[in-house]
């Protein structure tokens, strides 16, 4: 089922680590967007816009292949 906007997830961390996206930024990313809930907000593209927790944290724009449902 594909992912859509409202549905909550997590990024994957083995995708995450050694992509493309990672090796052109800082990799070391913050433990909570691999562990904690995380709503998609917008989609463009391959791309995810997602909001994790509840208190004040930057939002990230993963590839769609980066993220599962959150179980």
């Amino acid at each position: 089922m594909p992912i859509k906007r409202g549905d909550i997830v997590r990024a994957v961390r083995e995708k995450l680590e050694n992509s493309v996206e990672a090796k052109a930024s800082d990799t070391r990313f913050p433990g909570y967007i691999f562990d904690s809930k995380g709503e998609i907000v917008d989609i463009k593209g391959d791309y995810a816009q997602v909001k994790f927790g509840k208190v004040p944290t930057p939002n990230f724009w993963l590839r769609l292949d980066q993220l599962e449902e959150f179980k």
